[in-house]
């Protein structure tokens, strides 16, 4: 079952480390801005995929990414969000990884739950594969099943 959820409100994200973000749900005007900043459309068709999940994640925390708490200049003094410091925050490999689970694979949970044909435990078989041998043709009724014993 899709739960939906109706308030929309931005809420926090722990990130570890000691730092959290405060977020804008997950939305599909999110996503499309995301997909069509120049950044992320100038890539070239022989980008790796690595490369594209890197670029692709900073940009959707450009947009995602409100407020935050533990993060600090060299000095330890607080600092304001920027997208120099997003895409510097997202450069310390644990913070990205967790911003790519929490964040990011839960919008793309939701985007493989609503597609028919994906392969779900719980879901649609339309992606299954079958693993029953086919059917035999009937046999001649000589072959036909002998009635059950009665006890």
């Amino acid at each position: 079952m899709l739960r939906l959820n109706l308030a929309r409100e931005p809420y926090w994200l722990d990130l570890g480390l000691g730092v959290r973000v405060r977020v804008e749900p997950l939305t599909t005007a999110l996503m499309v801005a995301a997909r069509s900043d120049p950044e992320v459309r100038g890539l070239s068709e022989d980008t790796g995929d690595d490369e594209i999940a890197v670029i692709f994640g900073k940009v959707l925390a450009e947009r995602a990414i409100l407020d935050w708490e533990g993060v600090g200049d060299a000095d330890g003094n607080p600092t304001p969000v920027t997208p120099e410091g997003i895409a510097a925050l997202l450069d310390i490999w644990p913070i990205f990884e967790k911003f790519q689970m929490g964040y990011v694979a839960k919008g793309l949970e939701l985007e493989q739950e609503k597609n028919g044909s994906a392969p779900l435990p719980s879901g649609s078989t339309a992606g299954a594969k079958a693993i029953a041998r086919p059917a035999s043709p009937p046999r001649a009724a000589a072959a036909a099943a002998k009635p059950a014993r009665k006890s």
